[in-house]
């Protein structure tokens, strides 16, 4: 049976709809450094892992996703976890919540600050090139965010699901996530997440709209 797409996430996203920013060998791909930290390779053999090596500067950390080449001598192993994949196919419901609206680069810094605090190491300068994000402001503070990243031709990750701690449990996160997830839906494309399997309250929230497990899959941080 052939593998699932999203059993190889990140390399699914650079071989289709993010090619354009993809830095691409013929079995192993990644995002530039300024977009976000992960790479892939097509399948888990010492050939990937050698393109990969091209492609990743020596002192650099990287994340790779469901599929991993052999980590030999020329890797460090920082951590080795596991994420749980969810996904939703249903439409959600939206709950009443203060007004939203598309992030944009004039929001850049913003993005940075909130993410650092709440989810550190994943958020770029450029990652906002790799979908629409979403937030919510509380005057001049942007109290939530969440937003596209992976993207194949038939699934959209939801990603940097944030809320500020002064704003949690008021419902913003779930409203972003609403939003984002039905805009997905209305255009055939089934949405996705990850989470970590020990992030009771988000898998709580993500099962509350309709979120279901697929998968629980590999994740690698590793320094060249």
């Amino acid at each position: 049976m052939s593998p699932h797409p999203l059993d190889n996430p990140v390399w699914q996203s650079l071989v289709s709809q993010h090619a354009s920013l993809a830095v691409m060998r013929e079995h192993a791909g990644r995002y530039p450094a300024d977009v976000a930290p992960f790479v892939a390779v097509d399948k888990g053999d010492p050939v990937a892992g050698d393109q990969l090596c091209e492609i990743v500067s020596v002192g650099e950390s990287v994340y790779l996703v469901g599929v991993a080449p052999p980590l030999d001598s020329r890797w460090q192993i920082l951590q080795q976890a596991s994420v749980a994949q969810m996904i939703c196919t249903t439409h959600i419901e939206p709950k009443p919540a203060p007004q939203m609206r598309v992030l944009t680069a004039a929001d850049r810094d913003d993005m940075l600050a909130l993410t650092a605090l709440v989810f550190p190491g994943f958020f770029r300068a450029r990652t906002i090139d790799m979908g629409r994000y979403l937030g919510i402001y509380a005057g001049e503070q942007l109290a939530a965010m969440a937003g596209e990243r992976f993207r194949t031709d038939d699934y959209q990750e939801i990603s940097a699901v944030c809320t500020h701690p002064d704003f949690v449990s008021r419902g913003f996160a779930a409203r972003l996530i609403a939003e984002l997830c039905n805009a997905s839906l209305a255009r055939g494309v089934t949405p996705f997440l990850h989470v970590s399997p020990q992030n009771a309250r988000a898998i709580a929230l993500y099962e509350r709209l309709g979120f279901v497990r697929r998968a629980e899959l590999g994740l690698w941080q590793v320094r060249r």
